[in-house]
């Protein structure tokens, strides 16, 4: 651009995009070009060959000159039978969890008197950042309540801010990222119940379920009444379709039924629902590559814990959190010998020193054992 045009634009942004926004930091994406790919939580399997051209020509064959129809809920039946929905309960679809949160943030902007306090997003922390985010993009306050040492919820911390806050919405991740781990069951349901008490919406954000020994829907289940204000939200990315995008969210019949109500028209493509349905009709194939991954977290983690200066958590995800000497020098020295993974060390003082990294196939994790080695 010319200096004048520069400046025109840059007055134009000054004038017309929220400060905040200006302020803020676009979500990054590392280049992961020729790298062992461990800093996402993808599933490390592709769909075999044989399936790879079954879903092409099933792809190749959809009418993608009309909008979506309904086939989409073909869709949501399936994984509602996929995931054991409860009675009573119905489910919505997003293009992925990430559009599930936004949505979530949208419809609970309820305005509040002059000179009232604007409604509150609430999560620990460190915690999926989307949830802070959202609330900031949708002009929300968010408040963070810090994790214990060890990464366990602190439940009085988070009794005192939701008495405080009375949030609109309480995020509780299970398992957690980026910590990887489940969190004390009995202080889980003091979470939720206090969220009842003051009238917020409880999400679960069960991302990481087909790795978890445990799952919040056999709560739900036992005692329906006690969890009408809570939506349980999963994803088919961790499942094994990352690039697919598509999440879905499941709670009492009339709640969805509000928030389902600012979800744009046709958020679903006609390729999301199609090689979603086409991945639940083969779902032994993703559980056998999810068992996988869980022998290879095993091995990974007795691999980690003999490694001079790491320390390694336990993990009911696809990732392991791990803690270093010096996280930059370490990361540095993973991604010159072509391992890619994500230095958090920054995201929160408790993270100090940290990486998360993803369980890959044996082959990736080997390299990644090397690699690490070296690079202390």
């Amino acid at each position: 651009m010319t200096p004048d045009t520069s400046a025109a634009v840059n007055a134009l942004i000054g004038r017309r995009i929220r400060q905040d926004i200006v302020s803020m930091h676009a979500y990054a994406i590392q280049d992961s070009k020729g790298m062992v790919k461990l800093d996402a939580m993808e599933n490390p399997h592709r769909l075999p060959a044989k399936l790879q051209a079954e879903l092409g020509q099933r792809l190749g064959a959809l009418a993608l000159n009309r909008y979506p129809d309904g086939r989409v809920n073909d869709l949501r039946k399936a994984l509602a039978d996929y995931a054991g929905m409860p009675e009573g309960f119905d489910i919505m679809l997003g293009n992925g969890s990430d559009e599930l949160i936004s949505l979530l943030a949208m419809a609970c902007d309820v305005p509040v008197p002059a000179g009232g306090k604007k409604p509150v997003i609430l999560a620990p922390l460190p915690g999926f950042v989307m949830y802070a985010m959202s609330a900031q993009l949708q002009g929300l306050d968010f408040v963070g309540v810090p994790l214990t040492a060890d990464f366990e919820l602190d439940a009085p911390a988070m009794l005192a801010a939701i008495a405080q806050h009375q949030p609109a919405i309480v995020y509780l991740a299970y398992p957690n990222n980026p910590t990887a781990n489940l969190w004390d069951a009995a202080d889980m349901a003091r979470v939720v119940a206090a969220g009842a008490q003051v009238g917020s919406i409880v999400v679960i954000d069960e991302a990481y379920q087909p790795f978890s020994s445990r799952t919040y829907l056999d709560v739900i289940r036992a005692n329906p009444a006690a969890n009408a204000h809570v939506l349980l939200m999963r994803t088919l990315s961790k499942f094994g379709l990352a690039g697919v995008r598509l999440g879905y969210m499941m709670g009492t019949k009339a709640l969805i039924a509000e928030v389902d109500k600012v979800r744009p028209p046709y958020n679903i493509s006609v390729l999301n629902y199609e090689c979603a349905l086409f991945a639940l009709e083969h779902q032994e194939v993703f559980a056998a590559q999810a068992l996988d991954i869980r022998t290879q977290r095993a091995t990974l983690l007795e691999a980690l814990r003999q490694l001079p200066g790491v320390h390694a958590w336990n993990s009911d995800a696809n990732m392991v959190l791990i803690r270093v000497p010096d996280a930059q020098r370490v990361f540095d020295g993973l991604k010159a010998r072509g391992v890619l993974v994500k230095n958090v060390s920054k995201m929160h003082p408790l993270l100090t020193h940290c990486l998360r990294v993803t369980v890959g196939t044996a082959q990736e994790n080997t390299r990644l054992l090397s690699a690490l080695a070296e690079s202390l």
